[in-house]
């Protein structure tokens, strides 16, 4: 095989739907942990992570032996539904690992590779079940982008126009029409009113976090109510974790400790533990009602995520350790993300766990400090609406140092997009210049105002000589 190391083949060859390389666009060679390295030898901090399915960083050690081992020893790779030592490994795993300490008995559905798969295998089934077609989303939620599981997403951008898209009833999310209009409420007295309008739901799905939808969060008693109002109204109620999964959060389903047990979950993108193509859905045991091979597809259930997931399970997931550790990061990430507000009025903070970022108001703003946080080494992805939320995805393994290294360069990024927008807003209000212009001067006041702007500090938790702004921009702590 040839080297390559520019992207003319990419853009000769590929389809125009390829998405993350035309913002980050060299050719990629190897990666190891939270950094990857492209063809000219440059590295990068990865705070993308796949999109989440890189929770446990590029190649792990074990990870790569154990699939090594497994090949060479000539182990099953494609083997449709069929019983495989891998496949049973990993569900032992999964059963005393995961689900029994956590109270949870479900039965485990293999669909198709992606999260979308499992989507929409969630959503058949609940229509199977209940013998209703109508579910019931949330405004922002991602879901998916084949039809069944995109009729459930609220993007226009990947909706597009002129599909089908039905069997969906949209809602708002908690939060979604402000702090003081209760969601939950209107929920129910939709559903309850003979004369609300929307048909009688099979299942209610939705995000804990809304990862693409810019990190919406949704509180415990919301959706304590949520589940409630489903089981009231004889929904079942579907948690799709597939981004905010896999620890995620900080533990192994976002929805632990929020007081819910979902009737199905969903689960895909880190499952695997190592960015390999797996997707399951865990079903309460009272509602898997599939008959034989009613649900299937060719590569439901991936040999080689088998034998990395069980790795992953039992290096990561025997004990409380490695939530523990999550917690401390999770909580220098918020320390570090809040400091980074501070370089731009009227941002702040969404999130929780490992899947934080900063809303800063526009996808403009947000593009710009991402594709300079890009060319300074660090890799990460814009959410929400409008692509305003810079969304921090690293891998949950990451060190304490890589975090602060790929933070510095967030912070860093941010104070040169800011002093750019300062220097552009001066501009614009000194003019033309004119030979003639008469040279303004300061009054008393507004030197008296610039003064108390200057002389302004960040909050007395960090130390300030974190905040110390740097010469070759200065000036530029609060991005006025």
């Amino acid at each position: 095989m040839r080297k390559v190391t520019d992207n003319t083949v990419f853009t000769q060859y590929e389809s125009a739907a390829r998405g993350y390389c035309r913002r980050f666009n060299p050719v990629f060679t190897s990666a190891s942990g939270g950094l990857i390295q492209d063809a000219e030898g440059k590295e990068y901090i990865d705070f993308l992570a796949a999109c989440g399915a890189l929770n446990y960083g590029h190649n792990d050690p074990d990870m790569s032996a154990a699939l090594i081992e497994h090949i060479s020893r000539n182990g099953m790779s494609a083997c449709l539904d069929l019983h495989s030592d891998v496949k049973a490994g990993f569900l032992d795993s999964l059963q005393h690992i995961i689900l029994e300490p956590r109270g949870l008995k479900y039965r485990i559905q293999f669909t198709g590779p992606t999260g979308t798969n499992a989507v929409e295998a969630a959503m058949k089934l609940a229509r199977k079940v209940t013998g209703r077609t109508n579910i019931i989303s949330f405004t922002n939620g991602f879901h998916g982008v084949s039809l069944g599981s995109l009729a459930a997403t609220g993007n226009k951008y990947h909706r597009m126009g002129g599909v089908m898209l039905s069997g969906v009833t949209r809602v708002p999310y908690e939060n979604y029409l402000g702090t003081g209009i209760d969601t939950a409420e209107y929920l129910d007295k939709i559903l309850t009113d003979p004369s609300g309008g929307v048909e009688a739901p099979a299942a209610i799905l939705l995000e804990t976090v809304q990862g693409e939808g810019g990190l919406n969060t949704a509180s415990a008693p919301w959706l304590q109510r949520i589940a409630a109002i489903a089981k009231k109204h004889g929904a079942l109620l579907i948690v799709d974790d597939i981004q905010a999964g896999c620890g995620r959060t900080g533990t192994f389903f976002s929805f632990e400790q929020m007081g819910i047990k979902p009737d199905i979950v969903t689960l895909s993108k880190s499952i695997s533990g190592y960015g390999l193509p797996m997707a399951l859905v865990l079903i309460k045991p009272k509602y898997d009602l599939w008959e034989p091979a009613e649900h299937n597809g060719t590569f439901r259930g991936n040999s080689h995520a088998f034998v990395t997931a069980r790795v992953m399970l039992e290096k990561f997931w025997k004990d409380d350790t490695f939530s523990q550790s999550i917690a401390l990061k999770s909580s220098q990430v918020t320390k570090r993300l809040t400091r980074i507000r501070y370089l731009i009025a009227g941002s702040y903070l969404k999130g929780r766990g490992m899947m934080q970022g900063i809303s800063v108001g526009t996808g403009e703003l947000a593009d710009r400090i991402c594709r300079e946080s890009f060319k300074r080494g660090m890799i990460c992805e814009t959410a929400g609406s409008y692509d305003e939320v810079i969304k921090i995805f690293a891998p949950l393994t990451a060190s304490v140092d890589l975090l602060n290294r790929g933070l510095d360069i967030l912070e860093k990024a941010t104070k040169v997009v800011m002093a750019e927008n300062r220097c552009a807003s001066r501009a614009k209000e000194d003019g033309p210049a004119h030979k003639d212009k008469p040279v303004a001067t300061q009054s008393p006041a507004d030197t008296s105002k610039k003064n108390a702007r200057q002389s302004q500090s960040p909050p007395t938790e960090y130390d300030s000589d974190a905040f110390k702004i740097s010469k070759e921009y200065p000036d530029n702590f609060y991005g006025y």
